[in-house]
């Protein structure tokens, strides 16, 4: 009873489009790659979905304290944690790197996990 009750309160990031959030994530390519295990400014995003925060360990030594505190403390990125890091990125984890302001549409958040979910491809 309880796990359905969760499901139904849960935001429904599930829901996004793959194909319309590969092409939102235009806006995040100059710094990360999701397609190849390539690090750019910022950590690649391959598999990024379960991933525990800053612990990718080809950029180790480029995480902001910050970001590696935070996986430290137990933050994994999961749909929820995602969405919130992407509308907010210094509201989610204060002293990070990222430059970006975030996205303000919850629809192209939601487009944008489904994509990362999705596993791209060349």
């Amino acid at each position: 009873m309880f796990a359905a009750v969760a499901v139904l309160a849960s935001p429904a990031f599930a829901d996004g489009d793959a194909a319309k959030g590969k092409k939102v994530f235009n806006k995040c390519t100059s710094c990360h790659d999701a397609v190849e295990a390539k690090d750019k400014v910022g950590p690649n995003l391959v598999g990024v979905v379960g991933r525990t925060a800053g612990t990718l360990e080809s950029f180790a030594s480029k995480y902001s304290q910050a970001m590696k505190d935070a996986g430290a403390a137990g933050l994994v990125w999961d749909e929820a944690n995602i969405a919130e890091y992407l509308k907010d990125p210094k509201g989610k984890i204060p002293g990070n790197k990222m430059a970006f302001a975030g996205l303000k549409k919850d629809d192209e958040i939601a487009d944008v996990i489904a994509y990362l979910k999705a596993d791209p491809k060349p």
